[in-house]
This record gives C-alpha cells, structure tokens and sequence, in this order.
C-alpha cells in the first residue's frame, strides 16, 4: 500500500522556539497514525503544516501525493481537518452548518443538502438537526464538527485532540465514530495526549517531545521498549516488603522496587505464569499478608514516561502557543 502521509525533516520556527526540530513520519493508506506527545509537544503545528494552515521553514511533506506547499488548493480539497475545538456556527442549525461547509466545498445546492442528511443521520444528530448549534451538548458540538470534515468525502482526515473536554461517555462514543471511520477506509492522522485512546484507535504510533520525533511503532513494539511484565504484591504490613523482595530477588530480571508506602513490591520479571506460580509457592504460609498479586504489562503511559521521563499530561514548554493566535483552529472549511 502507498503512503497517504509522508514527512521529511519538518521544522517551524517561532522566534527563538524551535517547535519542530526535524521530524519524520508517514501514515499508510487506509490506516491510523497516533501522533502521541504532552501539551507543547509539537502535535498540532505539524497538522497545520499537513493542512496548509502554517507554512514550514524546512523539510518536505506530502498528503495525498501532493506537495503541501506547491499544491496547497489540491491539498485542502483532498483533505479533512478537526481542530481542538468545535468550529461549528452556533447560529447555523446542525444542518445549516453541514450545508455552508459543503457549499464552501463548492459541492452544489443539492448535493450539500444530501450530504448533509446523510451525515446528520451517520452522527446521530438527525433529532437535532433543526436547532441551533448553541444549544447542542459538548459531544454533540464535536460530532457535528467531524461530520463538516467529512462533507467532502476526504481521503485523508486529521484529527487534532478530537476528544479534548468531552466527558467519558462522550470520549467513548467519539472512540467508536473514529474507529468507523478506520474501517471503513479513511486515512486518519490522530494527536492525541490520551495514551489509551492511541492504544485503542491506532495501528501505529509516533511519539514527539519537544519537537522531535523520540519513538516510532505499533503499541506492543512501543511497550516493548519498557521490556516485560512486571509481578506486583501488595501486602498488609510494609516491613514484611524487603524480606519478600530478597525471596523473589532470584526470579528478577532487574532489581526489585519496595513502595513501603503502598505497602507495594513490583519487580520486573519473565516467564508469565509460571513466575506468578513459582513467587507464591516460595511464600508457603505466608500467603496470608498478601492482599493483592498479579502480572501487569506496561501500558503506554509507563512507555511515555521511560522515553521522556515525564508523564504525557505534563507540559514542557508550550511549542504550539506561538501560531494559536494567529491561526484558528477548527478545520480547513
């Protein structure tokens, strides 16, 4: 399969702050690319490259095949974008908002009307289709904003935090739209700084801190870099803790950690199961301090916190500030 994305060296400027410092990435056609990094990470300037909202100061990219800065009117007609916020006209009815941005598609009177419809009933929002957007929920506003950047049928789709402010039960059902989109064909580049909504939605991933490209992969690829399971006990009385780490030191592949706070031993170790089954036995009758025990597998959050040694949701510094005044989010409409 062709590439839908491909980045070369992207770098962009913003007075003395480097907000990219040469990154690289390509999405293939038909799949989903999780662009995972904290606030100020560089995520949405390179979708404002991608989108022909922000003009590059080095490197190349291309979306569709075509050039983002020789081709940017092929570009934004191939293309759907959905910002951080809900661009939507709180003025506009859903179906007035759906219908202006396929007329500014120059899709004609009735087809805007048709796909309108078509996208109102796919959304959900069908029961509020005559009211004004300013009456619409949170999730409502962000369904309503993804189904304007799908009017024109684009072959790739960018989606910038799309489920930012949105409550869990609104997160989950954007996660099942996303993951429909996925299957039915769509490119989609994703930013996100929910680590589990990337290990939901994404075949491969793309981690950036401080406007570099620092991991590249699919989610197992990327937990892999934290290496294997960790055993986990929690016991009842924190001083039994460094007898214990002495008795499993031996199934360790690495240094056993004692959290006397938690009352907590994790150690990394190897071999599943039997390792679980071989640390219980060595405790014989002293299984009764043990309140909890198990095997975990490192989730991204511990990949993100090993590559950057900070956790997702810390800000650095805030890279995308400088071109947020002078670039409105919410869509190349």
């Amino acid at each position: 399969m062709s590439d839908a994305i491909v980045v070369e060296g992207l770098v962009k400027r913003f007075g003395a702050t480097t907000a990219l410092d040469g990154v690289d990435l390509t999405v293939t056609e038909g799949s989903v690319l999780g662009l995972l990094g904290p606030n100020g990470a560089g995520k949405t300037t390179v979708v404002r490259i991608l989108t022909t909202l922000l003009v590059a100061d080095g490197g190349r990219a291309e979306v569709a095949g075509l050039d983002v800065a020789r081709d940017a009117d092929a570009v934004r007609a191939a293309i759907g974008l959905t910002g951080q916020y809900a661009a939507v006209d709180e003025y506009l009815t859903g179906f007035e908002n759906l219908e202006m941005v396929g007329r500014l598609y120059r899709l004609s009177r009735a087809e805007a009307r048709t796909r309108a419809g078509e996208l109102l009933e796919r959304f959900d929002l069908t029961g509020a289709a005559a009211r004004p957007a300013k009456t619409y929920s949170g999730g409502m506003r962000r369904r309503l904003d993804i189904a304007a950047s799908l009017i024109n049928r684009p072959r790739v789709l960018f989606l910038d935090e799309p489920t930012t402010g949105l409550d869990p039960r609104s997160r989950l059902a954007m996660w099942d739209f996303i993951a429909e989109l996925a299957d039915g064909g769509t490119t989609i580049l994703l930013t996100t700084q929910y680590l589990e909504e990337a290990d939901r939605l994404a075949d491969r991933m793309v981690v950036i801190d401080r406007g570099r490209v620092i991991a590249r992969g699919t989610a197992d690829e990327l937990k892999a870099q934290v290496g294997g399971e960790r055993l986990e006990l929690t016991v009842t009385d924190a001083t039994a803790l460094p007898g214990m780490a002495e008795v499993l030191r031996p199934l360790a592949v690495d240094e056993p950690q004692v959290d006397l706070a938690g009352r907590r031993l994790s150690m990394p170790v190897s071999g599943g199961a039997e390792v679980l089954a071989e640390a219980l036995n060595r405790f014989d009758g002293g299984l009764a301090q043990i309140v909890d025990v198990g095997l975990r597998r490192p989730d991204l959050d511990d990949v993100f916190l090993a590559l950057t040694g900070h956790a997702a949701e810390v800000a650095t510094t805030d890279d995308d500030a400088p071109e947020a005044e002078a670039v409105p989010t919410g869509g190349v409409r």
